[in-house]
């Protein structure tokens, strides 16, 4: 099966790119403050591994909120990164890119600490893949990591100590701020495999 990866170049989805080796990886820009970041970590993530890159850009930034736009977050959310239906616009934009190149299956980085947002559930997932399955194309969703830790995930993908190092996770800037939840997570993670004191 021809597989398309929504790679941010954040720890999950690199480590997804690492083990299944998607024939096409796709970065999207749309409108994060961290975009170049994400690109740049992608883009040398696929070189490291030898994979295909895309790099796309659909400014959403009129509809979203949180870190990631350093705006105010969304009263409907407890995470000041929650930008609403986010996934769910990734995810649809990633289809029309796998349908123009022929992937069957979309992949995203998702595991299992991100069921604290609805678009990170099993439900959300069930749900996406039966509205892709029902339109043209009928592609799959799959988020091969959803009952794994990250931790868990990087063992598995047997991705490698330099290339996990070229990922980028701040939610707020294409330098580590080191404050938003993204770069604790980022520190926690290396931390835990032993390259951060």
């Amino acid at each position: 099966m021809s597989d398309l990866l929504l790679l941010s170049g954040g720890i999950e989805s690199s480590a997804i790119a690492a083990w299944l080796r998607p024939s096409l990886c796709l970065t999207i820009d749309y409108g994060q403050l961290a975009s170049q970041a994400e690109i740049t970590s992608a883009a040398q993530i696929c070189k490291e591994l030898k994979l295909k890159h895309l790099v796309r850009k659909a400014d959403t930034t009129q509809f979203g909120s949180g870190d990631m736009l350093n705006r105010k977050g969304s009263v409907h959310s407890e995470n000041s990164e929650f930008w609403p239906f986010r996934n769910q616009l990734l995810i649809t934009l990633g289809a029309m890119i796998a349908m123009q190149h022929d992937c069957a299956r979309i992949l995203i980085g998702t595991v299992v600490t991100d069921l604290r947002h609805k678009d990170g559930t099993k439900d959300f997932i069930v749900a996406m893949n039966k509205l892709l399955i029902i339109q043209e194309g009928k592609l799959n969703l799959s988020a091969p990591g959803i009952e794994l830790t990250s931790i868990e995930l990087i063992h598995k993908s047997k991705i490698s100590t330099g290339t996990l190092g070229w990922c980028h996770s701040c939610h707020m800037s294409n330098f580590a701020c080191g404050q938003c939840r993204g770069c604790f997570k980022h520190s926690e993670i290396m931390r835990t495999l032993g390259y951060e004191r």
